[in-house]
C-alpha cells in the first residue's frame, strides 16, 4: 500500500510525489484485463468497463515511452540527485496545501505548509533539500479533491483518466484548481515549463519502479482499491491523527450555525 507521509531528504519518494504518482499510476502498472468479464462490480466503480479500457490505453503509453525513460533516468541519476528533484517538486506543492488547508478550516496545517515552503525555498536551496523535515516541521498534504470531500462530497465514483490515471469524479473536479495553484502553471517560458513537467513525470515514474513487485492478482483492481483507500486516509487525516502542531490559538472548530446566515 502506497500511503503515508514520507517527506525528508533521506526518502526518495515524498508524500506529495506519491500522491501525484497515484494520479498517474495507470501509466505505470495498467493491466490487460479490460477484456475479461466482470461478474461482481465494485460499489465505487460502476463505470468499470470504461475504466478498464482507459487503463489499457494508458498502459500502452507507459510501456512504449514512460517506463523505458524512467529506467534510464534511474540508472544514470545518482540517488541523492533523485531525492533533490523529488524534494524540489514537492516543495512547489506547499502553496496548494496552504490554500486548501485554509479552505478546510485547518489554519494550523496551513501555517506549517507556509513555514515549510519558506524554509525549504531559502535554506533548502530552492527546495532541493527538505530542511524543514530535518527540523521536524511536517504536516499534511491537502488538495482540492480533499477540500471538496471536507465540504461534503465524501464518497465519489472511481474514474480512470486518460494519461493521468486513477481518480474519482470528485478528485477530477478538483484538478483545474490543483493545476492553477501549482507554480509551474505561471511560468512564462513554455519550453522550460514543458521540460520541468517532463522531469517531474519521469522522476515520479522512476520512484515506483521497485514498487511494481507489490502488485498481485488483477492489477486494475489492486490499483483501484489502493487508490480509493489512500484517498480515504487523506480525506480523514486518519493516518496522522490529530495535528501535533495545531493549538486552540490557531485552529478553530466551525459549526453549521456559523454559516447559517
Amino acid at each position: 500500500m502506497m500511503q503515508g507521509k514520507g517527506r525528508g531528504q533521506g526518502k526518495a519518494v515524498t508524500a506529495r510525489v506519491r500522491l501525484a504518482v497515484m494520479l498517474m499510476v495507470t501509466l505505470l502498472l495498467a493491466g490487460c484485463a479490460g477484456a475479461q468479464t466482470i461478474e461482481e462490480r465494485h460499489p465505487d466503480d460502476p463505470w468499470e468497463g470504461f475504466n478498464r479500457r482507459v487503463f489499457v490505453f494508458n498502459d500502452a503509453l507507459d510501456r512504449a515511452v514512460l517506463r523505458p525513460v524512467a529506467r534510464g533516468y534511474d540508472t544514470v541519476t545518482p540517488q541523492p540527485v533523485q531525492t533533490g528533484v523529488s524534494n524540489f517538486f514537492s516543495n512547489l506543492g506547499e502553496p496548494r496545501t496552504v490554500i486548501n488547508s485554509l479552505l478546510q478550516g485547518k489554519p494550523g496545517n496551513a501555517g506549517i505548509a507556509a513555514t515549510r515552503f519558506l524554509i525549504n525555498t531559502t535554506v533548502g536551496i530552492g527546495g532541493l533539500w527538505d530542511f524543514a523535515t530535518h527540523m521536524e516541521i511536517t504536516g499534511r498534504d491537502e488538495d482540492f479533491g480533499q477540500t471538496l470531500a471536507v465540504w461534503g462530497w465524501e464518497e465519489s465514483r472511481y474514474l480512470v483518466l486518460p494519461f493521468l490515471g486513477p481518480s474519482t469524479l470528485r478528485d477530477a473536479g478538483g484538478l483545474p484548481a490543483d493545476t492553477v495553484t501549482y507554480p509551474l502553471y505561471y511560468l512564462d517560458d513554455t519550453e522550460l515549463e514543458i521540460a520541468l513537467t517532463a522531469l517531474r513525470v519521469v522522476d515520479m515514474r522512476a520512484g515506483l519502479l521497485d514498487l511494481e513487485e507489490m502488485i498481485r492478482g488483477d492489477r486494475y483492481s489492486f490499483i483501484r482499491d489502493s487508490y480509493l483507500q489512500q484517498r480515504r486516509f487523506e480525506v480523514s487525516d486518519g493516518e496522522l491523527g490529530d495535528d501535533p502542531f495545531a493549538s486552540d490559538e490557531f485552529d478553530f472548530d466551525f459549526d453549521d450555525d456559523d454559516f447559517a446566515d
